[in-house]
């Protein structure tokens, strides 16, 4: 199935205009430093362009900025995550600031649930 070529592009660009915390955990994510694990970031999965994915173990990495404190915004997430889990993808979400101001509790995080998706 081919990929919508707009979606690509707009991914193309949202990978050029990452956020703070976008660059600081691609940082983290990238060449396999996190568990040797491959990760793309600003991947498409259609309709929705995700910020980090690991094929391997089908983990969503989202991070949100104060945008997604809206009403409408949390119900667009949540309509996005179901989409995305009904694909049997687990997806976890942090906010921005906690990705700047908290990496080492997130990767301790994100070991556990690595942890958890790879003995299933």
């Amino acid at each position: 199935m081919k990929i919508d070529p707009q979606l690509l592009e707009f991914a193309k660009s949202m990978r050029q205009t990452a956020t703070d915390a976008e660059s600081l955990m691609w940082q983290v994510l990238r060449a396999k430093r996190f568990m040797d694990l491959k990760f793309r970031r600003q991947h498409v999965i259609e309709p929705y362009i995700v910020d980090f994915y690991c094929h391997e173990i089908g983990l969503v990495v989202e991070l949100d900025g104060g945008q997604h404190g809206t009403d409408d915004a949390i119900e667009y997430d949540a309509e996005r995550t179901k989409f995305l889990e009904a694909l049997d993808l687990k997806v976890v979400r942090y906010w921005n600031h906690d990705v700047l101001e908290r990496m080492d509790v997130l990767l301790e995080e994100l070991l556990n649930i690595y942890l958890k998706l790879k003995v299933n």
